[in-house]
């Protein structure tokens, strides 16, 4: 299979229309079942918070595992769409999480986890590094575990991340960041209201064609111009999508190999905190 082309720049030249313009738009870059949809080397610069997404795909027939691999300076988003996976973190944390399940990891100081199919179905979603502020980077590493079943609707929606039309997601994340995954049937149109604030916005559809803003989306990203303003959505055959928006990050990304923070200091810091977090599970072999 080819390799994808990634946008690597925005088109932010103003325009004039009623609809929020498509700026930008990725199928990313496919590497066996997993395709890196945007990093903090390209499109994350412009979509920060959101700086980091990954969007996976394994077959039943694939043993493919997530081992335990270490991060810091960000939070982790794993959106289950179907299968089971086997979850353990540095924490202490460890259990089962079903489809519909996510997981927010909040690094923060350093911390490392790790994710397993426990049989053979398809293990299908996506996880979304989120950059977090100063005062948090160095934080006390904290993960939520959460069935589908305490993840609340709004319409066709599942609220994953902030507050949306009245439902308010269970994790703690920071607020003015929203996430949400949308289910619409052929013919649907929905309207997405972003939050006060919240001018980073963007939309990844994994399954459908998807009308939105005068252009055809299928299994791609696309990332719309700095607004306020609803985004209205058309399904063209049954549509799944994650649509995200946020308060943009104003600090700087200073990158590590899986670490994003905002100063060279704090990604020390956090480098060093991994090593001294990783040591005790290399004797074991647990370290990717």
């Amino acid at each position: 299979m080819n390799t994808p082309h990634t946008v690597q720049s925005l088109d932010l030249e103003p325009r004039a229309t009623d609809r929020r313009a498509v700026i930008g738009r990725t199928t990313g870059r496919r590497h066996g079942p997993v395709t890196r949809v945007f990093s903090p080397s390209d499109l994350g610069q412009w979509l920060k918070p959101f700086v980091f997404l990954d969007h996976f795909d394994v077959p039943p027939t694939r043993q493919t595992s997530f081992a335990m691999h270490p991060h810091s300076g960000i939070s982790t988003l794993t959106i289950l769409l179907s299968g089971t996976v086997s979850y353990e973190d540095t924490t202490g944390a460890h259990g089962h999480l079903g489809a519909g399940g996510v997981e927010w990891f909040q690094a923060g100081a350093g911390a490392w986890h790790e994710g397993r199919p426990v049989d053979q179905s398809r293990i299908h979603g996506y996880q979304l590094w989120l950059a977090l502020p100063p005062a948090l980077e160095l934080s006390p590493p904290r993960g939520q575990y959460l069935s589908a079943d305490v993840i609340p609707e709004a319409g066709p929606a599942r609220v994953v991340l902030g507050q949306y039309d009245g439902q308010r997601s269970p994790v703690a994340a920071l607020p003015g960041q929203t996430c949400l995954h949308v289910r619409l049937e052929d013919g649907a149109c929905w309207t997405y209201r972003p939050g006060a604030g919240q001018t980073v916005a963007w939309t990844h559809v994994n399954q459908g064609t998807l009308l939105v803003s005068g252009q055809h989306l299928h299994g791609e990203l696309a990332v719309f111009e700095p607004s306020e303003q609803s985004i209205e959505f058309r399904a063209q055959g049954a549509v799944d999508l994650i649509v995200a928006s946020a308060i943009a990050h104003p600090h700087e990304l200073v990158l590590g190999d899986y670490s994003v923070h905002t100063s060279l200091e704090a990604l020390r810091a956090g480098e060093r905190e991994i090593t001294r977090v990783g040591s005790s599970l290399h004797p074991h072999g647990r370290t990717a």
